[in-house]
């Protein structure tokens, strides 16, 4: 899940533009938080468009607004290349600068970090990645897993293929293969799919991809031909995604049977299959596009005025817009715990407090600007994940297209594996610090 080959083409001035609005000392009515980013290596084409939709969403706050109630985010990147050695050194870094929160952007980094964060009382925001098990926030109180978890993904992955097939009832004798990264990333949802096939009587097929092959899975697709798999369900990041589309498409797997998790979804994933890739699927929760106005403020207030190193036709793709969307977590974040405390310049510790009581329900987000534009989501002192609605989008040949209804995960199979998993982490981990922090209820 490490790597440390920096990308071909990489210059000094571009990792000076990728942290550009990185401030050189906090002001005194200002807050600070830190990014793991990876625009190097393997992984930087996924890294880079999450990084730039982060970015200039903060920078948007801040043009546009003057920041969260008067006060300016200060935003900075860590370069990490996506090696979890260097991430748990970003996070030292960002603690020494008082960050309000960490994002480890790896579910590598998350789990490095959690039993620190836990004891520096530092909230882990790992929106949409990182451990499914600590969306359980009894155990797990500095952790927030927003919207969804990757077991959440993993079900609506099996009622996907149930729909397709006529109902649960037909899944019985059916394969789904799983290509996933072998790195604790791609194995995340191998325990909720292992559950769903014992029950449902289909057979997983598990087709793992070491960090070094993500771009010659030449062998694994003779055995995916081999197996012939009914669908397969990608858990893929970085370069393994562009190789996955292409391998399918030349080795005649029906395109439209292959479905990827919402970080198997960038634009550039699908590109790389040419017209043939048309029919390519994967989960999503933000749409792509700009019609949202928090996404037209964008390009007002920091793309055309020349504050983003983003090339303007990229703002709205898929990965950018998951950016945003996190970047809109901790904004509103911060706003929540503003409004919690009294105070305008938060702690970390107050963060934890506003993010543990978000309620992004419809109004707020037509409210902000994302309205239709992705699913509402309620974090609760039990609940740190929402367990939100998910849809299917589509590859059209040249954009992504929402081609399902939003759909609920199957939380009845879910929460059970969250709440076993949960106990046996603390368990395991031996004295485990209880949780001190108060309840806080979602407004």
């Amino acid at each position: 899940m490490t790597s440390r080959k920096l990308m071909k083409g990489a210059t000094l001035g571009a990792l000076l533009a990728a942290t550009a609005i990185a401030a050189p000392a906090m002001a005194q009515d200002s807050v600070y938080f830190a990014n793991n980013a990876y625009r190097t290596g393997p992984f930087s084409g996924s890294g880079i468009p999450i990084g730039d939709g982060m970015r200039d969403y903060i920078t948007m706050i801040n043009e546009r607004d003057g920041g969260v109630n008067g006060v300016k985010i200060i935003y900075e990147e860590c370069e990490t290349g996506y090696d979890t050695k260097k991430s748990i050194e970003c996070y030292e870094q960002a603690k020494s600068k008082n960050t309000i929160l960490y994002s480890p952007w790896s579910t590598g980094a998350t789990l490095a970090a959690i039993p620190r964060a836990h004891v520096d009382k530092i909230p882990i925001l790992s929106m949409a990645y990182g451990l499914s098990a600590s969306a359980d926030g009894n155990n797990f109180p500095w952790v927030f897993i927003p919207p969804f978890t990757y077991w959440d993904g993993a079900s609506v992955m099996v009622k996907y293929m149930a729909d397709q097939l006529g109902g649960f009832d037909k899944l019985k004798g059916k394969k789904l293969g799983l290509i996933h990264l072998d790195a604790p990333f791609g194995k995340e949802p191998i325990p909720v799919l292992e559950s769903l096939a014992k029950k449902y009587g289909f057979e997983l097929k598990l087709y793992p991809v070491p960090a070094a092959d993500m771009q010659n899975q030449s062998s694994l697709w003779l055995g995916i031909r081999r197996d012939r798999p009914d669908f397969i369900y990608n858990q893929g990041w970085g370069a393994m995604n562009p190789t996955a589309v292409k391998e399918a498409i030349r080795n005649n797997f029906p395109i439209g049977k292959m479905v990827g998790v919402w970080w198997a979804g960038g634009d550039d994933d699908a590109r790389a299959g040419g017209d043939q890739a048309k029919g390519y699927k994967s989960l999503s929760w933000t749409q792509s596009g700009t019609q949202a106005p928090a996404l037209q403020d964008i390009v007002k207030y920091v793309v055309d005025k020349g504050k983003s190193t983003t090339p303007k036709d990229k703002v709205g793709e898929a990965l950018y817009n998951r950016g945003v969307y996190n970047s809109m977590l901790v904004v509103e974040g911060i706003r929540n715990a503003q409004k919690i405390t009294g105070k305008k310049v938060i702690t970390a510790e107050d963060m934890r407090r506003g993010l543990e009581s978000l309620n992004l329900t419809e109004a707020k987000l037509k409210e902000i600007g994302f309205g239709g534009f992705v699913t509402p989501t309620t974090i609760t002192c039990t609940d740190h994940s929402g367990h939100s609605k998910m849809f299917i989008q589509e590859w059209d040949g040249k954009k992504w297209v929402k081609s399902s209804d939003w759909t609920a995960p199957l939380e009845d199979e879910v929460k059970p594996l969250v709440d076993a998993n949960a106990k046996d982490y603390v368990e395991k981990a031996g004295n485990w610090p209880k949780r001190t922090e108060p309840c806080e209820k979602s407004s």
